[in-house]
């Protein structure tokens, strides 16, 4: 396994273009950055840089680590960072973009928490379902869910989970459950939508001995807003799918059940994705290292 301070001292050498310039910035040796890059080399049994007297070239697997090692070199930089700021003020703006269904659930409580830690830094939340333009709009993080389409952006994981199709006991008291998706047309569906007339649920079976199963319906209530369908649910208005992060008490307490819960949703990611500069600011990589550390704890038991 590769040690952190290798991976960090391999991504300053590429950074450099150079072990002299490295080197020279890291105030070392030249000798002991070509041994730590060698040691790191061995270790993981394969070369990262092909060396020549005037340049270096990435392989292949070492543009893989690549990205790896700068994150390595993030994560050092913020641990720094937190040790130095303990006696050291930080202040300024940082512009955060969220969700409409995670703005009272996750944001709220991160701010809050991150704001009792650092007073002086000012936090505006732009909540809204649509892309955002990092730069167009001033969004330093962005909370992302699903795969980045959008190559200069950077990700950092904060949750991984699946939404659970969810009713309240009194929609389901007295009726046929559900065994199959299928069946589930013999019901009113409650779905989140951005003004399409139909939706689209993939379903795979928990045991995998299933292939996965597609149903498109129009739903009984649509809205772009999964917060904004909990009334309808919690009134017996239909069955629904729902982000354990959303309201997660009314799952714990018995307000809403599971229904199939041996059929399961794609699980997602949601992360915290930022436009791929170096140059951020220290409130920015704070709180992505306050919310990497702190999500996890907001919701320990996720569904995946």
């Amino acid at each position: 396994m590769a040690d952190l301070d290798a991976l960090v001292l391999f991504a300053k050498v590429v950074e450099a273009n150079g072990f002299s310039k490295a080197a020279r910035l890291l105030h070392m040796p030249v000798s002991t950055v070509s041994r730590r890059i060698a040691e790191l080399e061995d270790r993981l049994g394969m070369r990262l840089l092909e060396r020549s007297t005037r340049n270096l070239r990435l392989t292949d697997f070492g543009a893989e680590i690549l990205d790896h090692a700068r994150r390595g070199a993030e994560v050092s930089e913020a641990v720094d960072n937190l040790v130095s700021n303990q006696s050291a003020d930080v202040s300024g703006m940082l512009r955060l973009s969220a969700p409409p269904s995670v703005s009272d659930t996750l944001v709220g409580p991160l701010a809050g928490a991150f704001q009792a830690s650092y007073p002086n830094v000012r936090i505006q939340v732009l909540v809204t379902d649509r892309m955002i333009d990092h730069i167009v709009e001033g969004v330093d993080l962005a909370f992302r869910l699903g795969a980045l389409k959008d190559s200069a952006l950077i990700a950092r994981k904060l949750l991984t989970y699946r939404h659970r199709l969810v009713a309240s006991p009194d929609y389901l008291r007295g009726i046929p459950l559900p065994r199959q998706p299928n069946e589930l047309l013999e019901h009113r569906l409650i779905a989140f939508s951005h003004r399409k007339p139909q939706c689209t649920w993939t379903f795979r079976h928990a045991a995998g001995n299933h292939d996965a199963s597609t149903l498109t319906f129009t739903p009984y209530l649509a809205m772009n807003d999964f917060a904004g369908l909990i009334p309808a649910l919690l009134a017996g208005g239909g069955i629904g799918d729902l982000p354990p992060i959303v309201q997660p008490g009314l799952v714990r307490n018995g307000r809403l059940v599971e229904v199939m819960p041996e059929w399961h949703f794609q699980p997602l990611d949601l992360s915290l994705v930022h436009l791929g500069n170096r140059h951020i600011s220290r409130p920015v990589r704070l709180f992505k290292e306050f919310a990497t550390q702190m999500a996890p704890n907001l919701f320990p038991d996720l569904p995946v």
